[in-house]
């Protein structure tokens, strides 16, 4: 059983949370509800609870001022929000889970699904950092990124990633100082994510931090050399955006 606390200062939002909770996770058991920043703390001092679905707005500030003054290591932590672009992009970069409102149910229990089968308290902290130091460059570039392969997590940053391979539903993440990492997702998921911060996808199969290209061979098909001496092809279609890019640096 899941002990939550719902942390949400629209009334009807809360009401909203408590009946999808009631109607659809049997393993899910609400201990409290709190509607400000300071009211969030008590609670989570108070009651120890397993999950806090947490708004990111709140009447006496925010989520995030929450969890930089609480010890998050034991709680899983789901946001509920109805904004901004800048966090969306932090949470995908930090893997943390968020609802948008209005909450559809599939999307809640299958969030609330991934919560249940977690084993790992450790890597819900780290990804809490991650988040945490994201959020607070807001007027900045997103800084890292968790990767999550199937034993264990990366926290990585971004200026760091050299390429990104596919290999099916999986994608090889290429660094200019680890060892590659194998993650289980597709590369679209991870281009949409990393396209804004200098990088570039020349091929289906293939997205480079252009910071990292050496050369650029206009024979046999076309062909990117970066700085681990790695080859690249470049699809056609791709050679006029790839020009554009080049006039630009």
């Amino acid at each position: 059983m899941l002990r939550t606390l719902i942390i949400e200062d629209e009334v009807n939002a809360q009401e909203a949370l408590q009946k999808l909770i009631e109607n659809h996770c049997d393993h899910v058991k609400i201990i409290s509800l709190a509607n400000t920043v300071k009211s969030g703390i008590n609670d989570i001092k108070v009651h120890n609870p397993d999950l806090v679905l947490l708004d990111i707005k709140l009447s006496d500030g925010s989520g995030f001022d929450i969890l930089k003054l609480i010890d998050s290591s034991n709680i899983h932590v789901i946001f509920t929000t109805a904004y901004n672009e800048f966090a969306i992009k932090a949470f995908k970069f930090s893997a943390i889970d968020y609802l948008l409102k209005p909450i559809d149910i599939d999307e809640f229990k299958d969030a609330i699904d991934k919560v249940v089968i977690a084993q790992d308290q450790k890597n819900t902290q780290k990804k809490l950092d991650v988040f945490l130091e994201n959020i607070n460059n807001i007027s900045k570039e997103v800084k890292k990124i968790v990767l999550k392969t199937n034993d264990s997590i990366h926290l990585v940053n971004v200026n760091d990633i050299l390429r990104c391979q596919s290999d099916g539903n999986y994608t090889y993440f290429y660094f200019t100082n680890q060892a590659p990492v194998l993650v289980s997702k597709n590369l679209k998921e991870y281009y949409e994510m990393l396209k804004d911060y200098q990088f570039f996808r020349p091929h289906q199969s293939h997205i480079v931090n252009i910071n990292y290209i050496k050369k650029y061979h206009k024979l046999d098909g076309g062909y990117l050399i970066l700085q681990d001496k790695s080859t690249i092809p470049v699809a056609t279609r791709k050679r006029d955006e790839l020009m554009k890019i080049f006039e630009t640096l």
